[in-house]
């Protein structure tokens, strides 16, 4: 998959791709002061949601057409690219009708294969570009599905935005990051441009900055982070919106890293430590296999004596006793519970196969 790069989508990239902007446009003022707040912020482009998917009935869906006009005038006030979200053709062809310069399409929407198609036929052969959020759930396939269909449309500046996905665990976040996933489809996708929205994946503004900088030192292309000029009288996402002021004072504390360094030292001492790692990961991977083949061998002892292959109190002792032990190492109890979790899925696999000659 050959996509444009994002130095020539024709707006200003600074050290990292930044888009900021209230989380939905609520009048031509509240729009306006908060992107004259935005104006020497280095902001690539201005973010404002005009259609909103609301959970509920009867809250504020956002006031429609009208932001568009609102939108445009507010590039022309600051000079900066501007873009929404939306979910239908209807939705493309009002932005198209307005020449607004960025896309963007909402989880939501994301996690249905018919309406992503729907968009794609819709923006067929247009030169725009198109970011593509995360489904809620965490399905990569749904999410690298949507970008395919994007791509079989003729589209090619085309980049994914991770905004965390939902869980029923009890987590610190509003959408669990669950790492992972970008990460794997950035390595399907190489030259996808990425970004990460902080504000939908903690849900409380005092945790934007360290998702933020996590995100760029996982080598995240930027950030998307709503900005309100009053948060407590935003009429959606008032907690996790930030004002102009605390997004620059933000964006001035992040630590933008590289990927290698120069320095003989580094090198050297890096060489070493990724030696010490490779040699652990060869015990781990043997000691798993070990692990599996016992697994197999209780398989087997299981059939013989009609005892089911999952056993529930077996696997909450196994949580338990993991994560506790995980604590003295100073692993957390999410990392465990997933790590185990998958390792559990594994030795049922390996206790279901039939081991006939």
């Amino acid at each position: 998959m050959e996509l444009t790069d994002m130095q020539d989508w024709g707006m200003p990239v600074n050290d990292i791709f930044l888009s900021a902007g209230p989380c939905s446009v609520e009048s031509e003022e509240q729009l306006l002061e908060t992107v004259r707040g935005l104006a020497d912020c280095g902001v690539s482009f201005i973010r404002a949601g005009i259609w909103k998917p609301r959970t509920h009935p009867g809250s504020f869906e956002g006031v429609g057409i009208k932001g568009l006009k609102w939108l445009a005038r507010a590039r022309e006030e600051v000079h900066l690219p501007v873009g929404t979200e939306v979910a239908n053709p209807e939705h493309v062809e009002a932005c198209m009708k307005y020449d607004m310069d960025v896309l963007w399409i909402g989880a939501r929407t994301t996690a249905n294969p018919f309406a992503v198609q729907a968009l794609a036929d819709a923006l067929k052969g247009a030169d725009i570009p198109v970011f593509v959020k995360n489904p809620i759930s965490p399905d990569i396939e749904l999410w690298i599905g949507a970008v395919e269909r994007l791509y079989n449309a003729g589209l090619r500046k085309i980049g994914v935005i991770h905004r965390g996905f939902s869980t029923s665990r009890k987590v610190l976040y509003r959408n669990a990051p669950n790492w992972k996933i970008p990460i794997e489809l950035k390595r399907r996708i190489p030259g996808i441009p990425m970004l990460c929205d902080p504000s939908h994946i903690c849900g409380k503004a005092e945790l934007i900055f360290s998702i933020a900088q996590e995100a760029l030192d996982l080598l995240y292309d930027g950030l998307m982070i709503e900005v309100h000029i009053n948060p407590p009288k935003a009429l959606s996402d008032s907690g996790q919106q930030l004002t102009p002021e605390e997004f620059r004072s933000l964006i001035n504390r992040l630590t933008i890293k590289s990927e290698t360094g120069d320095s003989n030292e580094y090198r050297t001492r890096i060489k070493e430590l990724r030696m010490e790692v490779d040699n652990i990961d060869e015990h781990l991977i043997a000691l798993l296999g070990k692990r599996m083949e016992i697994a197999g061998k209780m398989g087997d002892l299981k059939r013989r004596n009609n005892i089911s292959t999952y056993q529930p109190q077996r696997w909450k002792e196994i949580i338990a006793g993991r994560i506790a032990s995980g604590s003295e190492h100073d692993l957390s109890e999410e990392f465990v519970f997933q790590l185990f979790q998958v390792i559990h899925e594994e030795a049922i696999r390996h206790q279901e196969e039939d081991k006939k000659e």
